[in-house]
């Protein structure tokens, strides 16, 4: 752990730096913080990359540390039943958050994925492209007809929600609730939980529960036979294998909402945020549409979505020279590690043909994202169409940011074409 120093021979911001990592505390975060946490993090990873917490856990900035325990799954556990029954007790987010894929370890990680394993197969997503296409144009055909929108409510959300709603068969005049529920329920995730959060986020897991039961009998009924139906085939793999369980396959629908959602929404959001406050990468871009995949990478990397994850230590363990006991919680700062100049030079410089660039936005090890192949797809097409289309794009008035520590993106944020 880095040394202190001494007061009198730190200069001012060495001194605000020190004392941004004293009060640094995820139970009592500022709007300035969440608003940008990168001068925080930096301050963090410079005094202190594996800071002890007021609660016992530890925070982890670098990027060695983090991709050490991502790849360590057996001494640290994703499982998540010890660290949520206190916050959650026995209620419908603890159910949800220890059911669904990302919270869980082998074997029933393993199992739960392969049930998942139709969405994400390489020729599901290649059926999957031109509706992408499809629909991005016929939002950006709105946007030009009205000249202004905004690119979250508009755009950035609506297009995994009309995919994920597709992919699982959602009848279009019911899928209006969906954006809320994955929202109310994600945010719960949150370090602090107030009692309007937990009895909404409650709600919203029971109502869309009700709903998916509706609709998987009616697809047992009516199977669809549209190869890029998934539900069907989620159905399909189920009834095959009687070790998943009904609420599984509930759960695992949600998740596949709640993640598709999230993931792309800030991509696309923050990506285009980037594009314009940095009009000379939005300039190249257009000159060189081949650049939208090293781009779309960049773009993860500098706004990941997803900017916190969390382990609990599960064998003695040593990570940045910090000896952990078992039950220690972890959080892995994604964000901060993804800004390591140990592992990205010049990490606060958006670099559209960085290269190479392992970033972590996803994870990385047996955890990685199951879905990062389609939210890297919606975000090149999304992305690259709308700088093709827009050349004078500029935002047109005052942003909301989401202000979440562990998701990072925008609750609205108004455009317009020129």
């Amino acid at each position: 752990m880095a040394s202190r120093g001494h007061p009198s021979t730190e200069t001012v911001d060495q001194q605000a730096d020190r004392a941004a990592v004293d009060a640094f505390d995820l139970r009592h975060l500022s709007k300035d913080f969440l608003d940008d946490p990168f001068p925080t993090y930096r301050a963090l990873r410079s005094l202190e990359p594996v800071r002890h917490m007021p609660d016992g856990s530890y925070f982890l900035t670098r990027y060695a540390d983090c991709a050490q325990v991502y790849h360590d799954h057996k001494r640290f556990s994703s499982d998540k039943k010890v660290e949520f029954k206190p916050k959650y007790g026995d209620s419908p987010l603890y159910e949800h958050h220890t059911t669904s894929l990302v919270f869980n370890d082998p074997p029933y990680h393993t199992k739960v994925r392969r049930l998942l394993a139709p969405v994400f197969t390489p020729r599901a997503l290649e059926a999957l492209r031109p509706r992408v296409e499809e629909l991005v144009d016929q939002l950006l055909d709105r946007f030009e007809e009205r000249g202004e929108m905004d690119l979250i409510g508009d755009f950035a959300s609506a297009i995994p929600i009309r995919l994920i709603g597709d992919i699982l068969g959602v009848p279009e005049d019911e899928r209006e609730p969906l954006r809320d529920w994955s929202l109310i329920i994600l945010g719960a995730l949150e370090p602090v939980l107030s009692q309007e959060q937990f009895e909404t986020g409650c709600k919203a897991i029971e109502d869309f529960k009700d709903y998916l039961r509706r609709l998987i009998a009616d697809r047992r009924r009516n199977p669809n036979p549209d190869d890029r139906e998934i539900l069907t085939k989620m159905i399909a793999a189920k009834e095959e294998d009687a070790a998943f369980t009904e609420l599984e396959l509930l759960h695992n629908c949600i998740f596949l909402l709640n993640a598709g959602h999230e993931t792309t929404t800030n991509l696309i959001g923050n990506g285009i945020d980037l594009l314009l406050r940095h009009p000379d990468a939005f300039a190249a871009l257009r000159a060189d549409p081949e650049l939208i995949k090293s781009a779309v990478e960049e773009f993860l990397r500098m706004e990941s979505s997803n900017q916190l994850g969390n382990r609990r230590v599960v064998e003695e363990a040593e990570v940045g020279g910090v000896a952990m006991p078992p039950g220690t919680l972890v959080t892995l700062c994604i964000g901060a590690a993804n800004r390591d100049p140990a592992e990205f030079p010049d990490p606060d410089r958006l670099d559209l043909r960085r290269t190479p660039n392992r970033h972590l936005a996803f994870g990385s090890g047996i955890h990685a994202c199951a879905g990062m192949s389609l939210a890297r797809m919606e975000g090149q097409v999304a992305i690259g169409k709308m700088v093709a289309r827009f050349p004078q794009l500029k935002r047109s008035g005052d942003f909301v940011r989401g202000g979440r520590a562990r998701f990072r993106g925008f609750y609205s944020y108004p455009v317009a074409a020129g």
